[in-house]
């Protein structure tokens, strides 16, 4: 029977992931070091947990607030405020709670944010290459994603957007860009013109941005990367999507939060309660000990996937086969071999022959076709063996 038969073609035609062909393939070889997927080896600390099984214990498994426990918005204004300063350049004014709804991890927030701003008809600029679920999110609202290929100079120059392609993408039919900084896959950072000339287009065009900020912590000079929060004023018109997967190793809890207006709250309070109805307390709970007493473990994280880049970019560049760009942000090492060309079957050979699990480029849209993805946010030493078995499969390849 053909159960596909009426069914709506947004979801009929929701693209399927590459990253996920990869994963089950090679899932569960033996002496196999993954590296497809965007997460830490290290589990979330026993203090974070010890704070959700409290939770549980004082029996906190009833409907809560849509929008996310107060003491949870109250944590995540203060954490936002100590790192931003505030939500709009040139104001003293710190974050409220009212500008943050707790969500389902960084996906959701993503996905309310699409459902504010873009449906049947509409079109979303996305950079690429880019996370694929930007253009699943996108797909699934009924919209259409528009790329808009960046450029790759080589290293040091790495991966630039030219905001003149971002601005000839533009139609009638336009309703929001996609601004993921620092990026999955290239660790490209926008500097900060790049976000006052983004901005500025959006206003021209009375566009949103919906900014994915994810890595903003996840640098490896400085503090964090440049925001939006920086230049922005009360009337412009971007949500920022967020998460705790990346910081405190918290990617199987799932919570993140989406930040918006605070006229929005009414909306997104509908939306939430039409797609999760709320977010467990006990995962709110383990999410304020994260925020308030994780510094510590975060720059931990952070030195740590420093020391594993420079392993791999180091051994990789040796080879004079590898061509990329030393991410300056989040974990990723995006990379092309010279003399292939079918990513997609190099990384499914990869798995049999090297026991090395990555992701192929193409699943990040146009212009990653020539590359793989490489996750590096494991162990110094389990990225040094990482290098070994890749050098040593290249020559024999």
């Amino acid at each position: 029977m053909d159960f596909t038969r009426g069914l709506r073609p947004e979801a009929l035609l929701s693209p399927e992931s590459g990253i996920v062909e990869v994963f089950n393939y090679g899932r569960n070889r033996q002496g196999l070091i993954p590296l497809w997927v965007g997460e830490s080896d290290l589990p979330t600390p026993s203090f974070i947990c010890e704070a959700a099984a409290r939770s549980l214990e004082a029996g906190e498994t009833f409907y809560t607030y849509q929008r996310g426990i107060p003491e949870l918005r109250t944590a995540i204004a203060a954490y936002m405020t100590r790192i931003y300063g505030g939500p709009f350049s040139g104001s003293a004014d710190p974050f409220r709670p009212e500008r943050f709804f707790v969500t389902i991890g960084g996906m959701h927030a993503l996905q309310l944010a699409m459902r504010l701003v873009a449906g049947v008809g509409d079109e979303v600029i996305v950079p690429t290459p880019a996370w694929p679920n930007f253009r699943g999110v996108v797909g699934v609202s009924g919209a259409t994603t528009v790329d808009v290929p960046m450029h790759f100079g080589g290293d040091p120059l790495g991966w630039t957007l030219s905001i003149d392609d971002v601005e000839r993408a533009v139609t009638s039919r336009t309703t929001a860009i996609v601004i993921n900084s620092p990026s999955n896959p290239t660790g490209w950072i926008a500097s900060a013109a790049d976000l006052e000339a983004l901005l500025a287009l959006a206003r021209r065009h009375d566009l949103w941005i919906v900014a994915d900020e994810i890595y903003g912590r996840f640098v490896y000079d400085g503090e964090r990367a440049p925001s939006f929060h920086d230049i922005m004023r009360p009337d412009d018109r971007v949500l920022f999507a967020q998460t705790l997967s990346k910081n405190w190793t918290m990617t199987g809890w799932r919570i993140g939060w989406l930040e918006a207006p605070e006229a929005l709250g009414p909306l997104i309070e509908n939306l939430v309660q039409y797609s999760t109805s709320g977010v467990p307390v006990p995962t709110q709970r383990a999410a304020i000990v994260a925020i308030e007493n994780g510094e510590a473990f975060l720059r931990q994280q952070v030195e740590r996937a420093k020391t594993s880049r420079d392993i791999l970019c180091d051994a990789l560049a040796a080879t004079g086969r590898v061509r990329f760009a030393r991410p300056q942000g989040a974990f990723y090492l995006f990379a092309s071999i010279t003399g292939e060309t079918d990513m997609r079957r190099l990384v499914l050979r990869m798995v049999d022959e090297a026991g090395l699990g990555m992701a192929p480029g193409g699943a990040f849209g146009t212009g990653g076709d020539p590359y793989v993805r490489i996750c590096f946010a494991r162990q110094p030493s389990e990225i040094a063996e990482v290098a070994r078995r890749f050098v040593a499969w290249l020559g024999r390849s």
